[in-house]
């Protein structure tokens, strides 16, 4: 099917084929004549599947010009970054069409935005903390909104939005079309949609979100992150590594990683996670977009929602806790039509996770022999040990090398060690042309 069969205006279409999207995915053409019929919609569905398309073609198809410029569609989503990201999407399919859209989050000052919203707009794509302040000061005509979507619905639960979600639903009115995406069929999504939709029809894509033949998936195993950052080294002197995406465990370990990588690439690594303010974050991911930035240490902030192209490579330098996650991790590769490369470091503490992830996909990651020119070492980083100290017996146990038999028995001394200060160095540093230290200097 491509986009002509569908009922869409000529406005659209131009706008499409200016993007250079011909074919719908099945979470668009499915959903399209749902929305269009006005009906209430619930959708399974993960982070590559095109639903934010999915919904934004037919709710644009349906919009009619208002002089008044009140907005009837209001967008809900989790994070600042998707809403950057859904807002320049229909600028992008708005080309042909006299229809503006104004996006609201937390962050910045809200007068500002109240100023904006006075001036009118037709859509409103906002965080629920955020949209829920509007709404109660009346800068959001909440009883106007006609359709509401709710867009990554579990990650807002994820983030504690709840009750704003709750009471934006309470002040909109009772008669509107509601449009529900998640990537899980959850209790919580029953719960609100025998609350507040009426008969909703439910539709569900593939559970990875994107084709996993289209995304190669690789493990090693790792006793620890000195470990993990000895092998990352290894794998980002390779040529093929030219846009990498890397997800770390909490904004602490995504600081602890982040010196050591600078330390030889130096402008080439961002890192980006919610201590990080706003500006920061939108300019490293439209950095990393443009490629001025090669490689972007990540926690899940930019697993749901920031659509960033032609990422090469996808590395859980940590593994999540939900295997929902994962899914959401590696779909940020393998994306229009091309082959993308997951690797994944597991921890001797994973193997749960590991099997989770593996049932829902149906499918088994290839695990890789760890390499005998990359040094696997007992020490510890200090947070490491910190862990222990608060009594992680089975950690500790687990991360013994001395006396274990198993995954991590201790090479032979031709193999054991290999001074990473040397070849993969000089390699990382021809690569990337710019090392630098943390003073600036060249080195």
């Amino acid at each position: 099917m491509t986009f002509d069969e569908l009922n869409l205006s000529k406005p659209l279409l131009n706008a499409l084929d200016n993007m250079g999207f011909t074919n719908p995915s099945p979470v668009q053409y499915k959903s399209f004549p749902i929305i269009m019929a006005g009906k209430d919609l619930v959708g399974i569905a993960q982070t590559g599947t095109g639903k934010t398309f999915a919904y934004l073609l037919p709710l644009m198809r349906l919009f009619k010009f208002d002089k008044k410029k009140e907005p009837k569609i209001l967008i809900l989503v989790p994070t600042r970054e998707l809403v950057v990201q859904i807002i320049a999407e229909i600028e992008k399919l708005a080309e042909f069409m006299s229809l503006n859209a104004i996006g609201i989050f937390g962050g910045v000052n809200i007068n500002t935005q109240k100023i904006n919203l006075n001036e009118g707009c037709d859509i409103v794509v906002g965080t629920p903390g955020r949209t829920m302040d509007l709404c109660l000061s009346g800068s959001i005509k909440a009883r106007l909104i006609k359709k509401l979507v709710i867009d990554e619905f579990d990650e807002m639960l994820h983030h504690g939005f709840k009750h704003q979600l709750n009471t934006i639903l309470d002040l909109l009115p009772t008669k509107r079309q509601n449009l529900l995406f998640s990537a899980t069929h959850s209790k919580e999504v029953e719960a609100l949609i025998k609350t507040y939709f009426e008969l909703p029809l439910l539709l569900e894509v593939s559970p990875s979100g994107t084709p996993l033949s289209k995304i190669i998936q690789r493990g090693y195993e790792a006793p620890n992150f000195l470990s993990k950052k000895n092998l990352l080294l290894h794998l980002l002197a390779k040529d093929s590594y030219q846009k990498v995406l890397i997800f770390a465990g909490s904004k602490k370990r995504a600081d602890l990683l982040a010196p050591y990588l600078i330390e030889i690439l130096g402008e080439k690594v961002g890192v980006i996670h919610s201590n990080k303010s706003q500006n920061f974050r939108i300019k490293t991911v439209e950095a990393f977009e443009n490629q001025e930035i090669e490689v972007l240490i990540a926690t899940d902030l930019v697993a749901r929602g920031v659509d960033i192209s032609d990422i090469t490579h996808v590395i859980n330098f940590e593994m999540p806790e939900e295997a929902a996650t994962y899914l959401h991790r590696i779909g940020r590769t393998g994306r229009a039509d091309k082959i993308g490369e997951s690797i994944s470091i597991f921890s001797p503490d994973d193997e749960e996770i590991k099997e989770a992830i593996e049932t829902m996909m149906h499918k088994k990651i290839e695990m890789v022999e760890w390499p005998l020119e990359v040094e696997k070492t007992e020490k510890l980083i200090a947070d490491e040990v910190n862990n222990h100290k608060a009594g992680d017996k089975a950690y500790l146990k687990q991360h013994t090398l001395k006396d274990s038999q198993g995954a991590y028995h201790e090479k032979s001394k031709k193999n054991s060690k290999v001074n990473l200060g040397g070849s993969y160095r000089r390699k990382l540093q021809a690569k990337y042309k710019k090392p630098q230290r943390r003073s600036g200097k060249s080195k």
